[in-house]
């Protein structure tokens, strides 16, 4: 499915939406300018020999914003990665730690390479030929710049990095925290993979528990009456759609992807669809269900909630005008662009921003780059001080009542808290803090008429930024 970004830019179209927020602050001439635009920008081209070719490579590193430091942001393979790219994608990782108070800079990167065209010994060969390029000019650091899996990148190249980083800088004592989303065994943690769709869970889960902002949406009922049409079913989707298909979880009645889409009023089954594409490789030919070639309409079916999860651009000033749902989450970064952003409020179609919603990954990479730091697991110090405790509240229970403590309670009190149950915990509260943020921006600052909830957020963090940029005090 073709992005659909080029009518203005995606770094133009970032930019304007950021302008929208800081027309409501009163600021010096040209701060601005200074606020938006990266730090830095490098791009790096290298030669790799693949089984006696040559082929070269090209790649970026954007640094939005080094007010906190590290600088924080994944690494994308894609066709399409490019300058643009980068410093739009690093802009938004400046935002979008500031508006879940995560205390990083922003930045991001990539190589222009369709990775599905390397087998493994390729890519590894390619990724650690990349990381010692941007490392060896600074632009990969536990000190200083983090980087993260992002589109066509997972913890596997993220271990290729970090093996690359340690085989330059053996002597520091820091280097496991050069990057985040490894796997558990090298130094990841527990839930880093699914966080980022889990977090858009959350985020769905703040808007529903507030009546008030659901009623502005022009929906009715609990997230559970709804019908949601997905795009995407990679990392992000996957998790999400899995998630919201647990107990009490809304219809998926479409699920859009590369090969097109699927459509079955009654729900689809997630875990079948995903299983499917798997084995297969794309949607086409799932059993029982409407399959429609030509995904993208299918954004434009009637539903009402809307997830992009996948691509930037996707939802343009061409489509936006039939886009039927009441509530879009923006589960991709950027897949509204300037124009579908504005032709969409106009309509009244409530937008949760990207800035926002999609913040889960940030946020638990926060937590592994503390647990890397720190030099131990989140929990290990008090969970057997915890399952003591827990044990002794039963046995006062039960010396009060003379009745036995029920197996699944006893269970509950003595089992003492995992890693992945702090950070999970940690994850709900930061997404349902920054929700109540964002909703009281925008009453703060609606002058009659609230503010729509990407200009609140782009606000919450334009603030933040300043308070920190000396630079600009």
């Amino acid at each position: 499915m073709a992005s659909s970004t080029a009518h203005t830019g995606f770094r133009t179209s970032v930019g304007r939406m950021v302008d929208r927020a800081l027309a409501l602050l009163d600021l010096p001439d040209g701060t601005g300018d200074a606020l938006k635009r990266c730090d830095s920008v490098i791009q790096v081209s290298f030669p790799v020999r693949l089984d006696g070719r040559i082929e070269v490579f090209t790649g970026w590193r954007a640094v939005h914003s080094t007010h906190r430091l590290p600088v924080k942001g994944g690494l994308r393979y894609s066709p399409d990665m490019g300058q643009d790219h980068a410093e739009a994608l690093a802009a938004l990782m400046t935002y979008k730690c500031a508006v879940v108070d995560v205390p990083f800079g922003g930045s991001k990167g990539g190589l222009r390479i369709d990775p599905r065209r390397y087998n493994e010994p390729h890519l590894e060969r390619i990724t650690r030929r990349f990381a010692r390029e941007l490392i060896r000019r600074g632009y990969i650091s536990p000190a200083e710049n983090v980087p993260a899996p992002d589109m066509g990148t997972s913890q596997r190249e993220m271990g290729w990095i970090l093996e690359s980083y340690r085989d330059l800088h053996p002597e520091d004592i820091n280097h496991i925290a050069c990057v985040t989303g490894k796997p558990v065994e090298l130094g990841g943690i527990p839930g880093r993979l699914e966080a980022t769709g889990r977090g858009v869970k959350y985020a769905i889960d703040a808007f529903f528990n507030e009546p008030d902002a659901v009623r502005e949406a022009g929906l009715e009922g609990p997230l559970s009456d709804q019908r949601v049409i997905l795009q995407g079913l990679g990392n992000v989707g996957y998790h999400l759609g899995h998630l919201l298909q647990q107990k009490d979880g809304p219809r998926i009645i479409a699920v859009i992807e590369r090969d097109g889409a699927l459509f079955d009023e009654k729900g689809l089954d997630i875990e079948a669809v995903h299983a499917y594409m798997l084995r297969t490789g794309g949607v086409e030919g799932f059993p029982g269900v409407q399959y429609e070639r030509n995904g993208a309409q299918l954004l434009e079916a009637e539903c009402d909630v809307l997830i992009p999860a996948a691509l930037e651009g996707v939802i343009h000033e061409e489509n936006a005008g039939r886009i039927q749902a009441r509530l879009v989450v923006e589960a991709a970064n950027g897949p509204c662009t300037w124009e579908a952003d504005r032709i969409l409020g106009a309509r009244g179609i409530t937008i949760l921003p990207d800035v926002f919603v999609n913040a889960g990954g940030v946020v638990v990479s926060y937590f592994e780059w503390l647990r890397n730091i720190a030099h131990v697991r989140m929990g290990r110090l008090q969970r057997r001080h915890e399952a003591t405790r827990g044990q002794h509240i039963v046995s006062a229970i039960e010396m009060m009542t003379n009745q036995t403590t029920p197996d699944w309670l006893r269970d509950s009190l003595t089992r003492g808290t995992k890693e992945i149950d702090l950070v999970r915990s940690a994850l709900d509260d930061t997404m349902r803090l920054a929700f109540q943020e964002i909703r009281e921006t925008r009453e703060v600052e609606s002058n009659g008429t609230p503010l729509d909830y990407r200009t609140a957020a782009y606000l919450i963090a334009l603030r933040k930024v300043l308070r920190a940029r000396m630079d600009l005090a």
